[in-house]
């Protein structure tokens, strides 16, 4: 699967209906983050699946439940200034790597209001790997 053309066509999607999406994505809430490039330092988009603690926004790593972390995990973790584009307001925001009881406790809320991110953990789980969790707070 070619992820950087369907993420461009989900982010043009957006863009052009206030947020809505139709497809596989029509009930998920999405929001595009705006990062900088670990290695390369380029602006970087990608829409996320997300869920909300408090005023803060949650995303998780989970690539679908693959071996290894989304390439976006490793552009937060490096650079965790962003930009938050929802359909109806953009800001500023910080990305912070949770851990432990906070991440577990963030991780459950959203596979509670997305089952398939059940299925992502089971899956990682079983490659030895941890699913990250960031909380986006704005600045």
């Amino acid at each position: 699967m070619d992820f950087l053309k369907v993420n461009t066509k989900l982010i043009d999607e957006f863009r052009a209906n206030e947020g809505k999406l139709t497809g596989y994505f029509a009930t998920t809430p999405i929001v595009i983050i705006t990062m900088t490039g670990a290695k390369s330092g380029r602006t970087l988009a990608s829409p996320l699946a997300y869920s909300t603690d408090g005023d803060d926004l949650v995303v998780i790593a989970s690539m679908g439940g693959a071996p290894n972390h989304p390439n976006w995990f490793h552009n937060l973790a490096a650079n965790p200034a962003i930009t938050v584009e929802l359909p109806d307001e953009s800001y500023e925001a910080t990305a912070l790597l949770t851990e432990g009881d906070e991440r577990r406790r963030l991780y459950d809320a959203q596979a509670e209001e997305l089952p398939v991110f059940k299925e992502y953990e089971e899956s990682a789980t079983g490659h030895g790997r941890e699913i990250p969790v960031f909380r986006l707070v704005r600045n």
